[in-house]
């Protein structure tokens, strides 16, 4: 995970978290269709599935993410991020993630 400011595009930090990750492909939505992204996935040896380049069935895998990210919108403090340090903010983000992967284990 990686913490930016409100006003960052998501895709500004997309090769940071794929960097080192090894997979057979990687998912994400239209946001993320960037040809220098794709360029930088396929020379990891992954294969991205981003609209409208994608294998259906693969992309059906996305919902899995979309209802985690759907899970942790309900608690309040992250949603709303009263903390003022983002180390703070981040402790109770990992710790909601784990209480969550539990909880659907």
């Amino acid at each position: 995970m990686i913490l930016t400011a409100g006003q960052i595009a998501d895709i500004e930090c997309a090769h940071d978290l794929i960097t080192g990750i090894a997979c057979v492909s990687l998912v994400a939505d239209k946001g993320y269709d960037a040809n220098a992204l794709i360029h930088s996935i396929h020379t990891a040896g992954a294969k991205a599935v981003i609209p409208p380049r994608y294998d259906r069935s693969a992309y059906r895998a996305r919902n899995l993410i979309e209802r985690f990210f759907n899970r942790i919108q309900h608690f309040r403090h992250i949603a709303t991020r009263h903390d003022k340090l983002a180390a703070t903010y981040m402790a109770f983000v990992r710790v909601v993630c784990a209480v969550i992967s539990y909880r659907y284990m």
